[in-house]
């Protein structure tokens, strides 16, 4: 039996995919595809035997009773989402505060980086996220982003459903909306009425971290219950292998005598790497994330997508440090 393995191409998981590190023990076809494609098939056909998923969809699934999947904590994708908010040069807006009562844009309400971006809005900067009026579509193109298959919320919220002949990102050219928030820059980054809500993002990112040590954890990676229940091993076995396919990343990254990716600063980045991040920028683990993973259940109850605080422990698998 052949499993699967499904990713955003990621450097941490090159190794994997081109077979410089196995998974012991398992055949398994290492599949590279979009975040969303990935989250919409294994969260509406599970149609793969493991995969990157999204935090939110996995923990709201896990909480109502859906319990497809199982979790083991790898954290492939964390981004930092200042620099993801964006705003109508015309729209009146020059703090975080002038964003309430403000028409904003989403791709989608209950997505990881939302939840991320109304928690930091919100503890950093005392806005009242309620009070703003909920726009969703696709940034870049027209209709729907995905199709998603997510459990309601616990309190319904008003949620306009952008025309379908625009995309979020005219919409905020045209001030249609006044600002827009997600995972991604939208096509229209360039054009003169776009400005992000933080034009000096990566400061504040970068004190962000140093005051909070708050990396947002975007995704992690689940299991299909049944492959679980007939392959027990498997778990661990993947998570050595995701384990071992990042440190070869970041061993090529660290190279010096040429760059193994295509940034130009390279070495100064690696070298805030190491004195920021400890030389890890992209750690996995239960403990290692623990603040992280408890500050987003925080969130996940103040914004009503759950009722209580759930333990960490047990939204995932207990899975060993592999030796080393």
């Amino acid at each position: 039996m052949t499993l699967t393995f499904a990713s955003w191409g990621y450097d941490r998981m090159e190794a994997l995919r081109s077979g410089a590190v196995k998974i012991k023990g398992f055949d398994v076809k290492c599949l590279d595809l979009k975040p969303r494609e990935i989250f919409d098939r294994m969260g509406s056909n599970q149609d793969f035997s493991a995969a990157e998923f999204s935090f939110t969809e996995y923990v709201l699934n896990f909480i109502q009773g859906n319990k497809l999947f199982v979790a083991i904590p790898v954290f492939p994708s964390k981004v930092f989402r200042h620099g993801f908010i964006f705003k109508n040069a015309k729209a009146g807006i020059v703090t975080p505060k002038d964003l309430e009562r403000k028409r904003v844009g989403l791709p989608l309400y209950t997505m990881t980086a939302a939840l991320w971006i109304r928690g930091l809005l919100q503890d950093e900067y005392g806005v009242d996220w309620r009070s703003f009026h909920w726009i969703e579509g696709s940034p870049d193109s027209k209709g729907a982003h995905g199709n998603p298959s997510i459990p309601k919320l616990l309190k319904p919220v008003e949620i306009e459903k952008a025309p379908t002949d625009q995309s979020l990102g005219e919409l905020l050219v045209n001030q249609e909306i006044d600002a827009m928030l997600g995972s991604q820059a939208p096509d229209t980054i360039n054009h003169p009425s776009v400005e992000r809500l933080f034009s000096d993002f990566r400061t504040v990112e970068r004190n962000y971290f140093m005051r909070t040590r708050l990396q947002p954890i975007m995704h992690l990676v689940v299991i299909r219950r049944d492959i679980h229940e007939a392959h027990p091993d498997f778990a661990q076995a993947l998570y050595n292998a995701l384990v071992a396919a990042k440190e070869v990343a970041l061993e090529k990254m660290r190279y010096t005598g040429a760059n193994c990716i295509m940034m130009p600063f390279l070495a100064a980045e690696m070298e805030d790497i190491r004195t920021i991040f400890g030389g890890d920028p992209c750690s996995y683990g239960l403990e290692e994330n623990r603040h992280i993973l408890e500050t987003m259940i925080r969130y996940m109850v103040e914004q009503d997508y759950i009722a209580d605080r759930v333990p960490i422990e047990e939204l995932f698998l207990p899975v060993k440090a592999p030796e080393k």
